[in-house]
């Protein structure tokens, strides 16, 4: 076990990266289906 580890002292910079890369991600998705379903709604495809 890790007798000196200190609860709040991570470095978590790289997993706040990964976390707002995969948020832009999602979000882009998300849009890009909602487009989809509005195209597919007009067009009645």
């Amino acid at each position: 076990m890790a007798e000196d580890h200190k609860p709040g002292s991570m470095d978590t910079t790289e997993q706040e990266k990964t976390f707002a890369g995969f948020m832009t991600f999602t979000k882009w998705t998300v849009i890009a289906i909602i487009v989809l379903l509005i195209l597919l709604a007009i067009f009645r495809t």
